[in-house]
């Protein structure tokens, strides 16, 4: 199964995409870009920020919460305006912002890291009724923030240790225990990144450097894949009216002129269609 070009614009870091369901429009960033893009269709549209920016969630119909390096911010996309909502590490010039997503009660959960992924250098943050707390510490590269359907788990991975965590969390989704390998992928060589769950619970799993999503059983159990064009497959998100479209971010990142020469869409959007039924993102309520 395999996904086909969706968007043409190279990415450097491409990550972060969010099917905005009241739009029925797709956001993604180029995080060392610090831009962020999109397509009314097939208009392309794209915003250009002063620092780097990589995640989001939806407020309203025209407002966005949008992560960068140094804070949280809404984001009117009518008048292209930004307002600062929480300082995010902004004390630390060497961190960012990387993978982000809503919860199921209206949070947004965020993970930072080291610019040159210095280890341990990052942490995972919830912004939830005007607070922003940290969940998880002593992170490398934070990646694959997503919750399943039953709103009792979290997922997490931090991308070098190869596996994805699984996060128990409480009746408001704060944790509430000690994290558990959720999906194990040491002993493939496998690097997870972003990841999405679907409506049946499944595990949607980018992995750089392989070209694909994965999908993986609540259990852990490998059930497929969708390969797509970008070696560096970054993040999947699920859209369209019916939430069957798979959307898939790469980056070209770490890449020879060579190998995007012999592949010019690395760092594109792709998508493949009618591979599971995903969910719409949750609001982020503010």
């Amino acid at each position: 199964m395999s996904a086909t070009l969706y968007d043409n614009r190279p990415c450097a870091l491409g990550e972060g995409p969010l099917w905005h369901p009241q739009r029925q429009q797709l956001f993604w960033f180029d995080i060392t870009g610090q831009r962020m893009l999109s397509r009314d269709g097939e208009t392309p549209l794209e915003w250009q920020f002063d620092e780097m920016v990589s995640a989001a969630g939806w407020v309203d119909h025209d407002t966005l919460l949008i992560a960068s390096e140094t804070a949280l911010v809404t984001f009117d996309l009518a008048e292209g305006e930004s307002r600062f909502v929480a300082p995010l590490e902004a004390d630390r010039p060497e961190t960012r912002s990387n993978d982000g997503r809503a919860d199921p009660w209206g949070g947004f959960w965020i993970g930072t890291m080291g610019k040159s992924a210095e280890p341990g250098a990052g942490a995972i943050y919830r912004l939830f009724d005007g607070t922003l707390r940290r969940v998880v510490r002593d992170v490398s590269i934070s990646n694959a923030l997503c919750f399943d359907a039953a709103r009792s788990c979290a997922y997490y991975a931090d991308t070098p240790t190869r596996q994805v965590m699984g996060l128990p969390l409480d009746d408001d989704g704060w944790p509430s225990g000690p994290a558990t390998v959720a999906v194990d992928l040491r002993a493939e060589g496998l690097n997870p990144d972003g990841a999405v769950t679907d409506a049946a619970g499944n595990l949607w799993i980018a992995q750089w450097g392989a070209g694909r999503v994965a999908c993986h059983a609540p259990d852990g159990s490998f059930l497929r894949a969708v390969a797509c064009g970008g070696r560096h497959s970054s993040c999947p998100a699920f859209g369209g009216p019916d939430f069957d479209r798979l959307f898939i971010t790469t980056a070209r990142e770490g890449l020879s002129a060579e190998d995007i020469a012999a592949a010019p869409e690395n760092g594109c959007v792709f998508a493949a269609e009618g591979v599971a039924r995903g969910l719409p993102e949750p609001r982020v309520i503010l």
